[in-house]
């Protein structure tokens, strides 16, 4: 029976028991860090940003709830412009200011980035979605063209199980416990990819970016926070929208994608077939968003 293991072999595949296959190992890692900048916001937050690409247009990425900008990059791969990924409060090398917080703070880390760079369009993910529904429900002609991907938030607060899963790992990077650091973070992985080189990479890299910048102990506040208490004032939004939600994925409910895409006047919904889409259909998520993205106006 396999199992999973950390730390990974030297070798970096799979640690695992009986028989298993004896074809070469392979996959691709994941972006190496790069040199990123913290930058001073108005509201006096300062927030780790990486600006690549260049030219028109410029587009804002806003990551999920204990994740950064490793895992927003790849979404942008393939995306015209230059592409602006931050780390929000408490992420990163970001300040923490005392909390609680709320999703009108994560608003204010994400306009305040988008400002500062000319941002027209914005791409969030999972909380950095909810953040991003926050803004345009307060400033419904902020940008002209959006992307939600894994919207786990609206006007009901979060599944009980993302507070457990937050709980779970906040514990285990204080404790420095490294094993039950990789062992929550692959609660994120469809148990047949775990093990795989590709996957060891990203453990790696979530765990030392966890491991060197810590976790700062306000964001179990946003578990209990909604976007919006009123979801029809998304209403006022004329920006074109992509939704996309997976089907089965208990930390980010379809529901919550398609009451988003509802109320939003100029919406397409998109809803993939099983969670676990970055590792299992990460190719066609990036074209659509691109595709999306870079569509004429």
């Amino acid at each position: 029976m396999r199992d999973f293991r950390w730390p990974p072999p030297p070798d970096g595949g799979p640690r695992t028991y009986g028989p298993g296959p004896s074809a070469p190992r392979s996959g691709r890692p994941t972006l190496p860090e790069p040199e990123t900048e913290l930058v001073a916001t108005p509201h006096g937050v300062r927030l780790e940003r990486l600006v690549t690409g260049t030219g028109t247009p410029t587009t804002v990425f806003a990551h999920g709830l204990a994740n950064g900008i490793a895992v927003t990059r790849p979404l942008g791969s393939a995306v015209d412009g230059r592409r602006v990924f931050f780390q929000f409060r408490g992420h990163g090398r970001s300040d923490a200011p005392a909390g609680p917080w709320t999703y009108a703070d994560l608003a204010r880390d994400l306009r305040a980035i988008a400002d500062l760079s000319g941002a027209t369009r914005a791409l969030g993910v999972s909380l950095g979605a909810g953040a991003l529904t926050r803004l345009v429900a307060d400033s419904p002609d902020r940008f002209d063209r959006l992307v939600f991907f894994l919207p786990a938030v609206l006007d009901l607060p979060r599944p009980a199980a993302v507070k457990i899963r937050l709980a779970t790992l906040a514990a285990a990077v204080e404790a420095g416990d490294v094993s039950a650091v990789a062992d929550a973070i692959s609660t994120e992985i469809p148990p047949n990819l775990r093990g795989t080189p590709a996957i060891w990479a990203y453990l790696r890299q979530r765990i030392d970016q966890l491991m060197r910048d810590g976790l700062a102990a306000d964001l179990a506040s946003l578990a209990e926070e909604v976007a919006i208490a009123d979801p029809t004032r998304l209403n006022r939004v004329a920006a074109r929208a992509l939704v996309i939600g997976c089907a089965g994925d208990e930390l980010h409910p379809v529901a919550v994608a398609e009451r988003l895409a509802a109320v939003l006047p100029n919406a397409t919904l998109h809803v993939y077939d099983r969670p676990g889409v970055l590792w299992t259909a990460r190719a066609d998520l990036r074209a659509r968003i691109s595709e999306f993205l870079n569509a004429p106006e």
